[in-house]
C-alpha cells in the first residue's frame, strides 16, 4: 500500500475504508451469528434477551458458552464466572492496542473497548502497525461488526424452530476459519509463523492437560513471552 492510498483511507473516505476492512468478519460474523440465535432459541431464551446479549455482552465465544450453560440448567454464578474467564484474554488485547489510543478522550476510549472483539482487534492491530489511526475509521469497522453480529442472531433466533441441529450445516466452523484468516493475514515473517505455530499447539497441550478455559490465555502470554524472547536473542 502506498502513502499516497493509505492518506487517502485515513482522510478521504473513512468508512468506505472501514466497510472494506470490516467485510472478512462481516462474512464470518453472519453465519456464526445465526447459529448463536438458533442456539439461543432452543435454549428457551426470549427474543429479546437473546438480542440484548449481542447488544450488551457481544462476546461470540462467551454468548455461545452461556447459551450451552443456559440448556444445561446451570446457575448464574457458574455462567458469569465462565463468560469473564473466556474474555480474561480482552485484558492481553486492550494492552496491545492501548499506546496507539493515548490522545484519545476517556468516552472514546470506553466506547472503543465496549466493541472490541477478537476479529477487529486483529483489524486494528494491522491498521495501527500500518500507521491509519484514524477515529471514525476505528468505529466504523467496531460498529458495522456489531451490527452484523446482532442482525445475524437476530435472524437465527426465527429460523431456530425450523433447524434441528447446526453441526450439519458446517457453520459452526466459520468462527475457526474466520480466525485462521485474520491469522494469516499478520503473517509477515518466518518468526510470525513460528510463534503462531507454538502457540497454537502450546494451548492445545494445555487443554488436553486440563487447563481447558485457561488454555488460551495462558499459551497467548507464553507465546508472546516466547516471540519477544527470540526477537531480542536474534537482534543481538
Amino acid at each position: 500500500m502506498t502513502t499516497q492510498t493509505l492518506a487517502g483511507e485515513q482522510t478521504g473516505s473513512p468508512m468506505m475504508s472501514a466497510a472494506r476492512q470490516v467485510a472478512p468478519i462481516v462474512m464470518g460474523y453472519l453465519p456464526v451469528g445465526a447459529a448463536y440465535g438458533v442456539l439461543a432459541q432452543q435454549a428457551g431464551l426470549s427474543l429479546l434477551n437473546t438480542v440484548l446479549m449481542s447488544v450488551l455482552v457481544y462476546a461470540g465465544s462467551a454468548q455461545l458458552i452461556a447459551v450451552a450453560m443456559f440448556a444445561a440448567g446451570l446457575n448464574p454464578v457458574s455462567i458469569i464466572a465462565t463468560t469473564f474467564v473466556v474474555n480474561l484474554r480482552h485484558l492481553l488485547m486492550s494492552a496491545s492496542l492501548a499506546p496507539n489510543l493515548k490522545s484519545w478522550n476517556k468516552w472514546e476510549l470506553a466506547l472503543f473497548a465496549y466493541e472490541v472483539t477478537d476479529e477487529s482487534f486483529a483489524v486494528h492491530s494491522v491498521r495501527f502497525a500500518r500507521g491509519d489511526l484514524n477515529k471514525t475509521t476505528c468505529f466504523g469497522i467496531n460498529g458495522l461488526a456489531q451490527i452484523s453480529w446482532v442482525l445475524a442472531s437476530f435472524a437465527g433466533y426465527f429460523a431456530g424452530a425450523s433447524i434441528p441441529s447446526v453441526e450439519p450445516l458446517g457453520i459452526d466452523y466459520a468462527l475457526p476459519a474466520m480466525f485462521i484468516a485474520l491469522l494469516v493475514m499478520q503473517m509477515k515473517n518466518v518468526l510470525h509463523i513460528l510463534v503462531a505455530g507454538f502457540s497454537g499447539l502450546l494451548a492445545l497441550v494445555l487443554n488436553q492437560a486440563g487447563a481447558a478455559q485457561w488454555s488460551v490465555i495462558l499459551a497467548t502470554v507464553i507465546g508472546a513471552t516466547f516471540g519477544a524472547g527470540v526477537e531480542s536473542w536474534t537482534r543481538k
